[in-house]
């Protein structure tokens, strides 16, 4: 299922990056990079990515203003803000704008990898309890429409 998944790294480092580039298609990820914020927009737009990273310290707009603006695009997509920086109230905004994790630079490339994969996973069982919903309520209901016009049908 790796090879299915595709990240987003948006960090204005270059080399950060291509470090995590490496070695997230290394792990048979999809990836894709943008340097700015509004570069990550855009391409969220024009792509489904299962996964984002985000630098808090972005050249047009904090990593938290880019978390909530995606956050109201794309839900459903894990978002996982990576920092430099940290402090408090980072931490805090980015739980509040719904980040799934919140990783302190240098990265631990293990714990990222582990941290993407559970949320992936967890992302996957929710999927399948969607989909198992949605055919659910379809059988439930087509059995329900049938049973009214098979009275109707008797009442004739």
């Amino acid at each position: 299922m790796k090879g299915k998944a595709s990240i987003l790294i948006v960090d204005d480092d270059e080399n950060i990056c291509k470090t995590l580039g490496l070695i997230l298609e290394g792990e048979g990820y999809s990836v894709d990079v943008a340097n700015s914020g509004a570069e990550a927009i855009e391409k969220s737009k024009e792509k489904v990515y299962n996964v984002a990273l985000l630098d808090i310290v972005l050249p047009d707009m904090t990593g938290t203003e880019l978390l909530k603006k995606l956050h109201e695009t794309t839900p459903k997509m894990i978002k996982i803000m990576v920092t430099g920086y940290p402090n408090l109230q980072n931490a805090v905004e980015a739980l509040n704008y719904n980040a799934d994790a919140y990783l302190i630079k240098p990265v631990n490339y293990e714990k990222l990898l582990k941290v993407i994969e559970e949320k992936l996973e967890k992302q996957r069982e929710e999927g399948t309890v969607t989909a198992e919903k949605i055919a659910a309520f379809v059988k439930t209901r087509t059995q329900k429409l049938l049973q009214k016009v098979e009275g109707k049908n008797s009442e004739n």
